[in-house]
């Protein structure tokens, strides 16, 4: 994986948000949504150097573009969004590292991740986001929060990864996965959820819902 600073953002002890295109797209609609609000810069990018497939534009071959950037504001630091995730697990695991060394670098406390849950239980416009933590104690407190857990699972790729890593370098985390029955198609409503759950967590806003990531209107 090879990285590039491009400038050095004036951040201090920022909240870090890191999510990447899971199933659903729930981890890159949230994660676009948050930076076209915010009008957030980038300032590193991550490249994978060893891409993992073709493009056929129909009779020639391009390569892709896989790359995922680093972007701020104020007291934010946001990290994914894009297409797809590292096939390898070498790569995966340098990801997550490289958000822990950005994160201790600029002295970041905490940590948000979102994704997409899988259920079989039939949603309405307004599927559920559950949350696990980084620890019982801060579970404890979202749960007087009237935030709904996770049950025990095991939580595959980027987003679920960067947790356990947080926790190894002592930076609280919170995951957030929302609800979803179609997981081959972008889900809008899941997104929603999250961001509403987000906004409600940290007291700010991250824009307006109503008006969704393709343009329509819920």
């Amino acid at each position: 994986m090879d990285f590039t600073q491009k400038e050095e953002p004036a951040v201090e002890k920022p909240i870090i948000i890191a999510a990447m295109q899971d199933m659903g797209n729930v981890g890159s609609i949230v994660v676009n949504f948050i930076n076209d609000f915010l009008k957030t810069k980038t300032f590193r990018i991550a490249k994978t150097p060893y891409p993992t497939y073709v493009v056929d534009r129909g009779g020639y071959i391009d390569l892709p573009n896989e790359s995922w950037e680093y972007k701020f504001t104020e007291d934010l630091i946001v990290f994914g969004g894009g297409k797809g995730q590292p096939q390898s697990t070498i790569e995966l695991n340098a990801l997550c590292q490289d958000v822990m060394e950005v994160s201790k670098k600029y002295s970041a406390k905490f940590i948000y991740t979102f994704g997409g849950f899988h259920t079989n239980r039939f949603l309405d416009k307004n599927p559920k986001t559950y949350i696990t933590t980084t620890s019982v104690g801060l579970t404890k407190q979202m749960e007087g929060l009237g935030v709904e857990t996770t049950q025990k699972s095991i939580i595959t790729g980027f987003n679920g990864l960067i947790l356990g890593f947080a926790k190894q370098n002592s930076i609280q985390g919170i995951g957030m996965y929302g609800e979803l029955n179609e997981p081959e198609i972008p889900q809008y409503r899941a997104a929603i959820s999250i961001i509403k759950t987000l906004e409600k967590l940290t007291y700010r806003k991250f824009g307006d819902t109503t008006v969704r990531s393709n343009g329509s209107r819920d």
